[in-house]
């Protein structure tokens, strides 16, 4: 079977893999339930508290007996002045105000990386991904000392072999086609915008360990194309954002469902760090004004994302997506992987 050795580390049926998208939509229930239907179900952890992640990872646990696995963010070391901060917080004044929300305070950005990695630990968690960068060492090696597998995450061919250097047991390549956050962490993100067709048989080219694809991808026909150029494994985010077991808002569902291949802008004025995301007026009227590092921006805009989901704005919201939203469904979980799946069924 194609895959074979992404198959064996997640230990899944099909080399298939739920992206660990952050900010609510990886519930437990879709967690399980990709998972349970023979594919690799991932909570995406990168701004739980370690409380709230553990309450995450048991749920799971409660309702499949299937590995899954949880994706963290690499904390990064931003810094700003007083001048620019002050300068950020006026610059979201207007959309603030507009929400009928009250006086901005300063960010508070403490990290839990490390209280993440003592909570995955006790919770004997299968599997550990990270964006944003490589962990420190010491993490390394006390995750695979518990037998836990580690998958990085690369946007050049430089930081594949980081990573495979690092001791990571295999790598999602992320093309410029993914939604969300750029993985990119060794150069500027622009530097790392490569099409995945480009970046999968370059990466496989110089590394060992097993390539995951991700980018684009929401059918078979993105599978095959994937595997061709030596990927063994695909990951899928956006493509589950619209599942039903997902905890995106309705409208960010609807929005996706409804955009087309050419709707998709990447953006750092939500969190500091470039994103693809559906273009949208915050994004339009925020270019060029004061944006702080990640995860200060972050921490400014979260209520204004917050407020705006309730609300029901759109155009306020950070609307993750890929580029290729036109094959979006609405669809279960299980029904999303019993169609990617029929790409081996077919092949064998």
């Amino acid at each position: 079977m194609k895959g074979e050795r992404i198959v064996q580390l997640l230990e899944t049926n099909y080399p298939i893999v739920q992206a660990g998208m952050a900010g609510g939509v990886t519930t437990p229930g879709l967690v399980a339930a990709v998972s349970e239907a023979g594919g690799f179900g991932t909570i995406g952890a990168g701004y739980m508290e370690a409380e709230a992640m553990k309450e995450s990872i048991r749920e799971v646990k409660e309702r499949t007996e299937k590995p899954f696995g949880v994706n963290l963010f690499v904390p990064g070391h931003p810094s700003s002045g007083l001048e620019e901060e002050e300068k950020a917080m006026r610059a979201l004044h207007p959309f603030r105000e507009e929400l009928g929300m009250e006086a901005v305070v300063n960010p508070d950005t403490p990290s839990v990386f490390d209280e993440q990695i003592e909570g995955i630990l006790a919770e004997k968690v299968p599997v550990v991904s990270f964006t944003f960068g490589i962990p420190p060492e010491e993490v390394i090696r006390s995750l695979k000392q518990s037998g836990i597998k580690v998958i990085g995450t690369a946007t050049t061919v430089e930081e594949a072999v980081l990573n495979e250097e690092a001791g990571m047991d295999a790598i999602v390549a992320q093309g410029a086609e993914a939604g969300g956050h750029r993985g990119t962490f060794h150069a500027s993100f622009e530097k790392g915008m490569i099409g995945l067709m480009s970046l999968i048989p370059q990466i496989t080219d110089h590394i060992s360990i097993p390539v995951i694809a991700a980018g684009g991808i929401m059918d078979k026909r993105g599978i095959a194309a994937s595997f061709a150029l030596g990927a063994e494994g695909v990951q899928l985010g956006t493509a589950f954002v619209t599942s039903k077991e997902s905890g995106a808002k309705r409208v960010h569902k609807g929005a996706i469902l409804e955009a087309t291949e050419a709707d998709t802008v990447v953006t750092d004025v939500f969190s500091g760090k470039p994103a693809r995301g559906i273009e949208n007026r915050f994004i339009r009227e925020m270019e060029g004004r004061t944006i702080l590092e990640y995860p200060l921006q972050n921490a400014l805009t979260k209520p204004i994302r917050k407020e705006a989901g309730r609300l029901q704005k759109t155009e306020f919201m950070s609307l993750w997506s890929g580029q290729s939203p036109r094959l979006s469904e609405d669809s279960a979980a299980a029904d999303i992987i019993r169609k990617l799946s029929e790409y081996w069924d077919e092949s064998l």
